[in-house]
């Protein structure tokens, strides 16, 4: 395997490389690190190390292409059980001078849990102060749904998608509560002003659209200006949504899937007053890490959307011109495991999580 040399990364692991014949692009895929406990989300800091987060409740580090011993301190415990554990990892957009890391996670009970989100001042090797930015109301029965994807915006407020808790699903039309929902909330915790739910006191102030099933990822594009969210459908109509302040996504009043039973949930695939999908799969993908590629090294997927795929074990690139996906294809199957997470590296590579007990890191890069 050839040496990969980069300015913010003084050396990766090696361990396996794939040669991969693309029809349009041409990339290699290699192995980062292994030996991670059903890795679930990484973030790049800016001395090249990265963070990545383990459902079991650990936070660990890769330095200098190694993976860390010994989990980061002061992570606060989560309820670590069916979806639930360690969830997303976010940095503060000032994390340079400021050092805060942003966790989700759910907490509590299995008959009372709620997805929580917490920040604190990383110090290398523990988190330091944390605190409690935000806690879905009402806890809920069961361990699934949490959502848990966070991404920040402009004006440093965050984004953090909530899941409609299963047995609630008819919740997540009430803004009156969390469940089913993307909130938005200062980088403290505190409830915008210009929220589109801030003073109407028969909704939750911190809702920022609501009618989601378990959106599990949600992202930011800067060239753009747009948000764009996944989330999980039934058995078919996982979706790719654009976000925009005040909207209801329809769920379960509209969706293109029906019941794990194969029983009907709605007659609907449209309503009123409700908001379409870009783009709906069917059969589903489980859409779990979004990210939206705008790296140096593939000019040729510039904007388009990557999609990990928990249920085909590939990443699924959506074309995009503009806001309008235009097709799409299944890529990186290689793996051959599960995949939970893509991120674009500030190198311009791709880097993708793959699940289980010796979960591990991946990078696509040029050839």
């Amino acid at each position: 395997m050839r040496a990969m040399k980069r300015a913010w990364i003084v050396a990766i692991v090696s361990a396996m490389a794939f040669a991969v014949p693309a029809e349009a692009t041409d990339y290699q895929l290699d192995e980062v690190v292994d030996g991670l406990d059903t890795p679930w989300s990484l973030a790049f800091l800016p001395n090249g190390d990265m963070l990545v987060t383990e459902l079991p409740g650990r936070l660990r580090v890769i330095r200098n292409g190694k993976l860390v011993a010994t989990p980061v301190g002061g992570v606060p415990e989560s309820l670590y059980g069916g979806q639930g554990g360690l969830m997303d990892v976010v940095l503060h957009p000032d994390f340079k001078t400021n050092q805060i890391v942003y966790l989700s996670l759910s907490v509590g009970t299995s008959e009372a849990s709620a997805l929580r989100v917490v920040r604190g001042r990383f110090t290398g090797t523990a988190l330091e102060d944390v605190s409690t930015v935000f806690e879905a109301a009402p806890k809920k029965n069961g361990l699934v749904h949490y959502g848990a994807r966070m991404a920040f915006l402009p004006d440093t407020s965050l984004l953090i998608t909530v899941g409609d808790g299963f047995d609630l699903r008819e919740q997540a039309q009430n803004p009156g509560n969390h469940f089913g929902s993307i909130v938005r909330v200062s980088d403290s915790g505190k409830v915008p002003a210009d929220n589109p739910f801030a003073t109407d006191e028969q909704a939750q102030p911190e809702i920022y659209s609501y009618g989601h099933r378990n959106p599990q990822s949600i992202a930011y594009d800067p060239v753009s200006q747009n948000i764009y969210a996944t989330e999980h459908g039934p058995r078919g109509g996982d979706e790719l949504n654009l976000i925009e302040p005040g909207k209801n996504y329809g769920w379960p009043v509209a969706s293109y899937g029906i019941d794990y039973s194969g029983a009907r949930i709605t007659p609907y695939t449209e309503y009123e007053g409700t908001t379409q999908p870009l783009k709906y799969w069917t059969p589903s993908i489980a859409a779990s890490g979004m990210t939206i590629y705008r790296g140096s090294q593939f000019g040729e997927w510039q904007g388009d959307i990557f999609v990990t795929s928990l249920v085909f074990n590939n990443a699924v690139r959506v074309d995009m011109n503009g806001a309008r996906p235009q097709g799409s294809e299944g890529m990186f199957s290689e793996i051959k495991a599960r995949l939970r997470d893509i991120r674009t590296g500030p190198d311009g590579a791709l880097y993708i999580l793959s699940e289980g007990e010796n979960g591990k890191v991946w990078r696509v890069s040029k050839p």
